[in-house]
Parts: structure tokens; sequence; C-alpha cells
């Protein structure tokens, strides 16, 4: 994994290799093992390399064939890059490293754009053709690797991180997309188009492609989630198989590999395979611990493998660290984040970088196998749609008396809803948005049909790898870079999703249990009070305490009485002190919108302002 920036001009003017310095220098925490630049008439790239398959020079980039034709910089891991070396070696093609960016660029030799689909990985790369003069970039099929984009009528910038592009725009490319804002306050949505924070600077989206040849700028989409749910598991037994085989496939590296564990199903079937499967009790593992009966707490589930495993590490986030970290926190980013659960990780992997330099992660198994409360909601909506209203009464039964809560049901009438009503209810919860300014962007809004508007829990976890779960993997990306280290996300393995995604709704969702199939797979591998445990919590922190600190509630008290604040015309600032009030005495705990108030004015501070 690595940081890539590059600049195509599509006037005369050659690229400045000045420029291109300044665009690696923002991403050098992305690869402080080796650095390297091409410049070729109007194109230029930028590499940082963190070195994890074959560690010596031979991995260096931007890497080229031997003919001086092709030349690529790649971040990422291509996890099948043993398998796909062996074809191509079978076709004559020979390998002077050990480097899956070298199979990768040979792929693309080979195969074009259609490489891609062989790819078991994750990726982000950009390939230049000095022969044909055409530049080829392209973002792995989930989005597990970052891709931004600029674009006039002079040039095409791109990098795997903003900060990298704003080194080289003018001030006046540097403005707020108050849409995007919008949505983040009202929705606690980002990522979700192909829009950032930044007006004019894109992201590539996930399983797309972009072609760049005789200044004509294409952008397609090569990979559909949707055209490749044709083949389920037939049994409990073939999914455990392939997860497996999904895991050890990620424990491809000649650094050393750890795991993120915080207490929950997932990051814990992780280590539970790892275990069981790969014998790997010598296991470093890194987690957040906040004391018993603190909100985001694990500590409970965490200690069951105290007994099998030696090197457990933990770190204690507070709001000490992150008043400490907030500068650095927010920089890291780039970008606003809905509330403090990525800080949680943050710290996680400032521990693990002095351990390990790889990490393996849960991300996107609560996106295929129902882990979010509200995906009870989608599926009482399908049991409604499809009349079947004694399954729909027998699984809100189970569902009330697993988890004594009516949150199921209230998200099953509140996705029967009108889009437009949906909106405007959300709208109302968010009463400190300021009405002009939601005036100004409600309309342009269409995250509740996207998200909220599924009628059956398939098509609502595809919606939710369509435009919901890429923010996770961001912050999951600049969590882990910034700190130098690589994580890995085996539940995101394209077979794995496709065939789970492929189930029927019983297979997810079952008796009031979510993660049904998973549970299940897991037995005689898992810790049966993790295998059975019903709460979700993953990185939470107890953030309504820490805002309520001294320290907090200063630099609060600042931010909402300024000027700056209030003269954005984004809140409602009276609606902001009475609700923070309220908060500091105890009557409400708003703390994650209190949260996206101070992330979003200190975003302002530091790179607009």
């Amino acid at each position: 994994m690595c940081g890539i920036c590059g600049i195509i001009s599509f006037n005369r003017h050659g690229v400045d290799e000045q420029s291109i310095e300044a665009m690696m220098e923002k991403i050098e925490h992305r690869g402080p093992d080796d650095d390297g630049i091409y410049v070729s008439n109007q194109v230029g790239f930028g590499f940082l390399r963190l070195s994890i398959l074959d560690l010596s020079r031979a991995g260096h980039q931007p890497m080229q064939d031997k003919s001086g034709r092709y030349t690529i910089v790649f971040n990422g891991e291509i996890y099948n890059y043993i398998e796909l070396r062996e074809q191509l070696r079978g076709k004559g093609y020979t390998f002077q490293s050990g480097t899956d960016t070298e199979v990768l660029l040979k792929a693309f030799m080979e195969w074009n754009k259609d490489c891609l689909d062989r790819l078991n990985g994750m990726f982000s790369f950009a390939i230049h053709d000095r022969q044909d003069d055409h530049i080829f970039l392209a973002r792995d099929r989930f989005g597990i690797k970052p891709l931004y984009y600029f674009k006039d009528n002079d040039r095409f910038i791109f990098s795997s991180e903003i900060p990298s592009l704003l080194a080289v725009l003018k001030s006046e490319n540097i403005q707020p997309n108050e849409q995007a804002i919008f949505d983040y306050l009202a929705f606690n949505r980002t990522d979700h188009t192909t829009d950032t924070f930044f007006k004019g600077i894109h992201k590539l989206q996930h399983g797309h492609y972009v072609s760049i040849k005789n200044r004509s700028f294409k952008v397609k989409k090569w990979y559909n989630l949707s055209d490749k749910l044709n083949d389920p598991f037939k049994s409990v037994d073939e999914y455990r198989d392939l997860f497996s085989s999904s895991v050890g496939l990620r424990l491809r590296s000649d650094v050393p590999v750890g795991v993120c564990l915080s207490g929950g199903l997932d990051s814990s079937s992780i280590v539970s395979t790892l275990i069981n499967d790969y014998q790997k009790d010598d296991l470093n593992t890194f987690s957040a611990v906040y004391g018993a009966n603190q909100r985001g707490d694990e500590s409970e589930f965490i200690k069951l493998y105290e007994d099998q495993l030696d090197n457990m590490y933990y770190t204690t986030p507070s709001g000490d660290s992150l008043y400490d970290d907030l500068d650095d926190f927010v920089a890291t980013h780039g970008e606003p984040v809905p509330s403090t659960g990525p800080y949680a990780q943050f710290k996680v992997m400032e521990l693990a970088k002095n351990h390990v330099k790889v990490t393996l992660d849960g991300q996107g198994a609560d996106e295929a196998l129902g882990g979010y409360h509200y995906f009870f909601g989608n599926y009482f909506k399908e049991l409604f749609y499809r009349l079947r209203f004694l399954k729909l009464a027998n699984e809100g039964y189970h569902y009330f008396k697993q988890h004594r809560s009516l949150y199921a049901f209230k998200t099953f009438a509140f996705f029967l809803l009108p889009e437009k009503l949906k909106t405007n209810i959300r709208l109302k919860e968010k009463g400190y948005v300021s009405r002009d300014f939601a005036e100004s962007y409600a309309s342009d809004n269409d995250i509740a049909g996207k998200l909220y508007d599924s009628d059956n829990l398939r098509q609502s976890f595809i919606n939710h790898f369509e435009y919901k779960m890429e923010h996770l993997l961001k912050w999951e990306d600049r969590n882990s870079m910034h700190f130098s280290l690589e994580s890995r996300v085996p539940f995101l393995d394209h077979r794995l999703v496709e065939r789970t995604l492929a189930m029927s709704s019983d297979q997810i969702i079952n008796r009031g249990y979510s993660k049904h199939l998973l549970r299940e797979a897991m037995k005689n591998t898992l810790p049966e009070k993790i295998r059975l445990r019903q709460d979700k919590v993953g990185f939470e922190t107890p953030e309504d305490r820490w805002f309520r600190e001294s320290k907090f509630k200063k630099l609060i008290w600042e931010i909402i009485h300024s000027k700056k604040f209030r003269e954005r015309g984004i809140l409602n600032v009276e609606e902001t002190h009475s609700l923070f009030q309220k908060h500091l005495d105890g009557q409400v705990n708003i703390s994650r919108e209190i949260w996206k108030w101070i992330n979003l004015e200190l975003w302002f501070r530091k790179f607009i302002d």
C-alpha cells in the first residue's frame, strides 16, 4: 500500500516536476520506505512506497516494463498475484521482482482493462502507455483504496488524498461544497456520490476506471455488483471455507500482520479463524477500551482471547487525548467525519504501528450480513410487500424477544413513508440547521431514495455497497495510512460478497438474529458469548461525557459563539447554544451533533479560510 499522485497536461506545457513533489509531500506518510517520480512530456506521476511485498529495490515505483512503453503507479494489494503470475508466465512473461505491482503491470499489458475482472484485491492505480499516449486509471470494486481528482481545460490531477490536490490548486479552486455539507449535517452521510466537501474535487467511484487519450476523458463503470449475484452458498460450510480462504489470502505479506480486535462478531471471526485455521497463536491484536460500563467498551468480549493469545495490546482514547489530537485528526481526514468513532480507530492504528505493518479489520460485514439494526426494518418491509404476514409477525416477535426494543418497528414504519416525507422528518430532527440553508439544498438530496427506499433486504445491501459503505473505508484508509499501516478487509473479498448477497433474506436475518449465516458458520470456532451476542458497538466512544469535560466545554463554547461560525449561515446559532446547554445539563445526549458542528468548523478553518 502506498500513495500515488499525478498530473496530465492538456496543453503544450509539460508537467512541472516541482508540482509533483509538492503533491508527494502532502502524502509522504503513506509511503515512508521509498519514493519516485516519472515525467514524460505532458504526463507526470509521483509515488511513495510502503513496502509490504518484496522489500528490495525491485519493488521501486514508478515501475516500467522492459521496453519502457508502460509505466505504473499503484496503491493497494493484489492478493491473488501469485496465481496471476503463474498464468502470465504461461503466456511467456518473465518477472524481475516478487511484487504484485509487476504482476498488475503485466496483467494490464496482456489483458488491458479486462485484467480488472481477474484481480482479487484492493487497488487504485494509473498506467501510462507512452506509445499510444494513453493514461488509464482504475479503482477496486468496493472503494477500499481511494482516488481523487480535479479536472479543468488545462489538466487532470489525481491523488490518493485531497490535501495533495490542494497543494497545486489555485485558491479560487478551493471552495466548500455546500450540498455535501448539508448531507453531512442532515443525514450523517459522506462519500455517497462522486462529490467531496470541495467543489470541483471528485472521487473516482468504486468499480470505475478513467481513460484519457487525445484530450478525451472517459469515466466508465467496470464492475456492477448486481450482475454478480448468481451463485448463493449451498451450505454454511461453503461460506466458512471461503471466508477462511479470504483471511488466508490476506496473510500474504513480507512484514508482520495483526488484527484490530473490537470484540464484536466480525473482528472476532477473523481472529478465531486465524487461530483455528492458520495456527496464528503469535497473533498481535489491537483494541480500544474505556473501562467497565463505559459507552464503547467491549473489554468483556476482547478478554475472552487472553488464554489463546499472548500479544494483545490496548489503548484508551479519552477526551484529553482527542483534544490534544484534534488538529492532527482533522488534518488527517481532510473532510469532516460525522462521529468520533473514527477517532477510536485512529488511536488503535497509532498503537498498532509500533508492532506491525499490516492489520486485518472487519469492515464490510455489516453491509453484507445485515449488521445494522435498521436492516430489520428493511426485512420487515420486504415481508410486508410480499404479503408474508405470518412470517412478519413471527420475525417481529423474535426481534422484540431478543432485543426488547421497538427500533426495528420504527424503522419499518419510516421506510414505508414517501421519500420526500422521509427527508422532511430527518430535517426536523436536525432543527439546528439554518432554514435558508436547508431550503437551498434539501431538494437536491436523494439519500432517502437511495438508502431508505429499498423494497427488499438484498436491494438494501446493494444500495449500502453503492452509496454508504465507502465512507467507512475512507476513514479506515486515512487512519491506517496516517501511521504508515496497511489495513486489509477480508469480508470484502468479492468472491465472498457476491455469494453472500445472493443468499435469501432468511439466511441473513433469522428469528431476531442478524448475520445468521456468519453465526452458523462460526459454530465451534468463535466463543459462544461472542457468536450469540446481539448488541453492536464497533468503534464507539464515550463522547457524550467527553464533551462535558472542561477542555471541550471551553472549545465548543468558543466555536459556537465565534463570528465565523455565525457568518457561515449554515447553522441556527441560537439553537446550537440552547442544545449545547441542555447537553451540559444532562437533559439530552446530542454529542454526535455537537461533534459535527465543531468538526465542520475546524475543517473550514484549516482547509477553506
